[in-house]
């Protein structure tokens, strides 16, 4: 059988299911009650997708359907014996193995000379404030973890999203100092390119253009 493990989206409903047979509206119940949404994309359309995909793979089939008063009948899935095989395969080498990814903010500063250094600094000021306010969210949400006694087993991703958005806090306040300071090296290229430009037009990247008198 083909893999197809770019969506996280479905190992969460199979890890779900690896629990309990659930329908589809259970699984997304538990992913928010779980503040697994906070790292999984959880779209109730994709999700409807997720599992017709995952029941033509053969890793989920199934069980019974149900209904609950006036609502609409629900079909419950539980996982097959593949898809057993396919949770502990899956995440066994999401945790061994790097991939490369591509996030966003990496993408903006691969293309940083494109905006006037002034510019660049008040967006990254900017981006610092929003980083501020998501710390003081997931300070909150360390709070009462720890209040109700929750192991740590089950809030790590959190822990790591905390380092990673400290490590990024660090190295946007340090870029921001530099920028402003010319200590970046390159800033000097980077201001003239935008005085020769016209306006705020974005101007290629040539590094070549470095090795040049502006």
């Amino acid at each position: 059988m083909a893999r197809n493990r770019s969506n996280p989206l479905a190992l969460a409903v199979l890890v779900c299911l690896l629990e309990r047979p659930m329908h589809p509206y259970e699984v997304a119940t538990t992913l928010r009650q779980r503040a697994k949404h906070r790292s999984v994309r959880l779209n109730y359309g994709a999700l409807y997708g997720v599992v017709e995909s995952l029941r033509k793979r053969g890793l989920i089939e199934p069980r019974e359907t149900e209904r609950s008063g006036r609502l609409p009948e629900r079909t419950v899935y539980e996982l097959t014996e593949a898809g057993r095989a396919e949770v502990h395969d899956w995440l066994a080498d999401l945790l061994a193995t790097p991939t490369t990814e591509f996030p966003q903010f990496v993408a903006a500063l691969s293309f940083l000379p494109a905006l006037p250094p002034e510019q660049a600094v008040e967006r990254l000021t900017e981006r610092l404030q929003h980083l501020a306010v998501e710390e003081a969210e997931a300070g909150a949400l360390r709070d009462l973890v720890e209040k109700h006694g929750l192991p740590r087993l089950f809030w790590v991703e959190a822990e790591y999203r905390d380092r990673a958005r400290a490590t990024e806090i660090e190295f946007v306040r340090s870029l921001v100092r530099d920028i402003e300071s010319g200590a970046l090296e390159g800033t000097q290229w980077w201001r003239a390119i935008h005085e020769e430009g016209a306006g705020d037009v974005p101007l290629p990247f040539d590094p070549d253009r470095l090795h040049r008198t502006p």
